[in-house]
């Protein structure tokens, strides 16, 4: 396939996300193109951007004049810019990615399918808030139905003198509350579908955050009822959208039992591991899906993990001595906050894994 002739991608947002898509893309003849605001994008440095908002419908008609299909790496998109303005195939499904966008909407939709999430109700008001408390109860989380990542736009609610502070710092937007799931730990599933149906299904990764940003993951996470479990709850939400691409959903573990959190209609943080610790990354398997291409292997290569770098980057040299890491920097300009980098760890024993983890974490504090 020449380069005149080959298929092109474009991707809404070129962030770390996108960049790594265009990157797994490029060994399979692709070409890709990037819709967003700023031209310092990490997406630049693989591929062309066409600057414009993600709201602008004509930028977006302009972004599908260049390609062949459009996909994304972000959530915030807005969905009634998508239906006007892209004019070739989007995917993954915009309707999934409008309840994506709305807490309320996604936790419904989890209800409606019967997936497991804690207690919630909509609060409008201080007077909803206090009634949604009376019903589940304290300690529980307060959150802004849209636009929250990394930890953003939520408060926990332990006593009732937390409620009027909590609703005053977020009450200018519509909420949700949910109850405090308190949970042994967390995990995710990302499964992969084509357009023609196949679907593949990574091992489950554990989780671990802080300040709501996630640190680090662990892959395999290893129990034959929870994968089952999980394989089974995100088909479901696959098969009802006919869905095309990488999906991801976030579960506390509470005894014994999945809880739904939140799902990511794209490629996941959680799953950066599979770059070099499966068969075939999500990235490339999101690649093949979204162009109707045979999956691949999603098998895991032994043991592996993943630490992000936040705030600022470790000497790639101090990383690189550790043996199975491979170092993964994003060109971004280093901030407090900031996910920069990340690193993956590949090992045949869970336990030299471990040991290797501790040391990748300790260059990685902030």
């Amino acid at each position: 396939m020449s380069a005149e002739n080959a298929k092109r991608v474009g991707i809404v947002g070129a962030g770390q996300l996108g960049r790594m898509l265009a990157l797994a893309g490029y060994p399979l003849g692709l070409r890709f193109v990037f819709l967003d605001k700023s031209k310092d994008a990490p997406g630049g440095q693989v591929g062309e951007i066409i600057l414009g908002e993600f709201g602008d419908a004509e930028k977006l008609r302009e972004l599908s004049e260049h390609v062949d299909v459009v996909t994304f790496d972000v959530e915030n998109v807005p969905v009634e810019a998508v239906r006007e303005g892209v004019t070739r195939p989007f995917r993954p499904s915009v309707d999934l990615l409008e309840k994506a966008q709305d807490r309320l909407l996604e936790k419904q939709l989890f209800q409606s399918l019967d997936i497991p999430t804690p207690p919630f109700a909509p609060v409008d008001s201080l007077a909803d808030l206090r009634a949604a408390v009376e019903e589940i109860g304290l300690p529980a989380v307060l959150k802004t139905r849209r636009l929250g990542y990394d930890g953003k736009g939520q408060r926990v609610l332990r006593e009732g003198a937390d409620l009027e502070p909590a609703f005053k710092e977020l009450g200018s937007v519509p909420l949700i509350l949910e109850g405090f799931v308190n949970f042994e730990r967390e995990v995710s599933i990302i499964g992969v579908r084509s357009v023609s149906g196949e679907a593949r299904f990574y091992p489950l990764s554990e989780n671990t955050h802080r300040e709501g940003i996630l640190r680090y993951s662990v892959a395999p996470f290893e129990d034959r009822t929870l994968q089952g479990l999980a394989e089974r709850h995100i088909e479901r939400l696959l098969n009802t959208f006919d869905y095309a691409g990488v999906l991801t959903i976030e579960f506390f573990v509470a005894d014994g039992k999945l809880i739904a959190n939140e799902i990511a209609p794209r490629v996941h943080n959680s799953g950066h591991w599979t770059i070099e610790g499966a068969v075939t990354s999500q990235f490339e398997n999101h690649i093949r899906a979204i162009l109707d291409l045979p999956l691949g292997d999603t098998t895991p290569m032994g043991h592996s993990a993943m630490v992000n770098f936040i705030g600022t980057m470790p000497a790639v040299e101090d990383v690189l001595d550790i043996p199975g890491a491979h170092y993964h920097s994003y060109g971004k300009e280093p901030r407090p906050g900031r996910k920069l980098g990340h690193a993956t760890l590949t090992s045949q024993s869970r336990t030299e894994l471990m040991m290797r983890l501790e040391h990748l974490l300790n260059l990685a504090a902030e």
